[in-house]
């Protein structure tokens, strides 16, 4: 048994779409609430938790929704492909809103940004799940690692294409002393990436074809699937295994508590205490990316011969640390340097082998046809993650100072570590090969 590479690539553009729209999504709207509409850093966060908020409900329920709504293009593409559009035409209304708001200020504008912005995370909440559950959908339970470690580096390409278009578009040099920067280039580009992403994956992945032939395979292996019958012959989760995914729900709420801290405030954190623009910020933040992209695959492979929770360890591990010596990098330099370009390569590593390894765990819990559910219990995790985070973080910078936010991250990430040792199932590895059988599952 092998992982089809090729295609798993083409199921990750979805995931590279997705991850453009929120590496903008966060390191832009923080600047036009606080810079253009001049709002305090705590409603600021307040407002950038509302899609998590939303997330809380939207995403189990469209993950839910899509396990059961059988069509001709498959259960979770009409849900992609709905959600996309509705995407792209709202996010290039809020730079109109924006820049108008800038040339003349009203409360009305300022409404009309908010109302908009609350459905442009409505459209996307309705596919994200649905997304992600594509590839468990289409890959045998053994490979999953290795799938998310594609997935995932499909979703580091498409950062890493926003933020070297970032830092060309606005460098320090062309953003110093403006009174205000006009975004609205930058969403043209990202909602280009999305359409093309999308297209690609429609035309490419035949996903009913795909999907019953999963479904067929995993029938051939019953002892992948971790469920019981109970007494009227319904599949249920036993209780050591509820304990488990309850710690690694636990876990994974801490973990974006911590990391969502940094990726949400870092332009804003890095302008009020190094003095840096955002073309700066966006550098680090794509040598984080540079760094996950490199280790996602072998991190896959690794996970399914030590085992996915010892990878999670580390990475927690590694992070932690990672996010303690950012603060010490960040408040002894007024300007940016190598080494701090070298601590984000590491903090690309250990998120990835985070990122790689905790879903996989979570629908190795469940059933075939509850993928989509238990993607959706994923996702409220770490969205009711970040639903806490910004506010809290946002708080304690106006009221403390800036610098807490490394410190604050560091903590939560080293509490995972914690509730990820209760962890005691969804750690199934792929047969072990020796000599050359070993490569044969980077073919095609």
């Amino acid at each position: 048994m092998k992982l089809n590479y090729k295609r798993t690539f083409i199921v990750g553009l979805a995931f590279l779409s997705i991850c453009a729209f929120w590496q903008m999504y966060d390191n832009i709207t923080p600047l036009i609430l606080t810079e253009t509409f001049h709002l305090s850093e705590t409603l600021t966060g307040t407002i950038m938790a509302a899609d998590n908020v939303l997330a809380l409900f939207l995403l189990p329920f469209f993950g839910g929704l899509s396990d059961r709504h059988e069509t001709k293009i498959g259960r979770r593409m009409p849900f992609i492909l709905f959600g996309t559009g509705c995407a792209i035409i709202l996010m290039n209304i809020l730079p109109i809103l924006d820049n108008s708001y800038a040339a003349e200020a009203s409360p009305f504008k300022l409404i009309s940004f908010i109302v908009v912005l609350g459905l442009l995370l409505v459209a996307m909440g309705t596919y994200r799940s649905p997304a992600v559950a594509l590839m468990p959908d289409l890959t045998p339970k053994p490979l999953r690692s290795k799938g998310n470690a594609v997935i995932n580096l499909m979703g580091s390409v498409g950062g890493i294409i926003y933020l070297g278009i970032t830092a060309l578009l606005y460098p320090k040099s062309k953003t110093d002393g403006l009174l205000h920067v006009n975004y609205q280039p930058l969403y043209i580009i990202v909602a280009s990436i999305m359409f093309v992403a999308v297209a690609l994956l429609f035309l490419l992945i035949r996903e009913k074809k795909l999907s019953d032939e999963n479904k067929a395979l995993e029938a051939e292996h019953p002892e992948w699937n971790l469920a019981e019958k109970d007494e009227s012959g319904t599949e249920v989760l036993p209780k050591a295994v509820k304990v488990s995914l309850l710690f690694l729900l636990a876990s994974i709420a801490l973990w974006f508590i911590g990391y969502n801290a940094v990726t949400t405030w870092f332009t804003k954190y890095i302008k009020s205490v190094m003095g840096e623009g955002i073309g700066g910020a966006s550098v680090c933040l794509l040598v984080g990316n540079a760094g996950a992209i490199v280790s996602f695959i072998p991190i896959g492979i690794l996970a399914s011969k030590i085992g996915r929770k010892k990878m999670i360890l580390i990475g927690c591990s590694v992070l932690a640390l990672s996010f303690f010596l950012g603060f010490i990098l960040t408040t002894t330099s007024n300007q940016i340097t190598i080494p701090m370009y070298v601590l984000f390569a590491v903090v690309g590593f250990a998120w990835a082998s985070i990122n790689v390894n905790s879903l996989p765990m979570v629908v190795e819990m469940c059933k075939g046809s509850d993928i989509g559910k238990f993607t959706g219990y994923y996702y409220a995790a770490s969205m009711m993650a970040q639903v806490i985070t910004p506010i809290f973080v946002g708080f304690l910078m106006e009221h403390i100072n800036y610098s807490v936010l490394f410190p604050y991250a560091a903590i939560f990430v080293a509490l995972s570590f914690v509730t990820m040792l209760f962890v005691k199932h969804g750690d199934q590895k792929a047969e072990r090969k020796k000599g050359l059988e070993a490569f044969e599952d980077m073919e095609e």
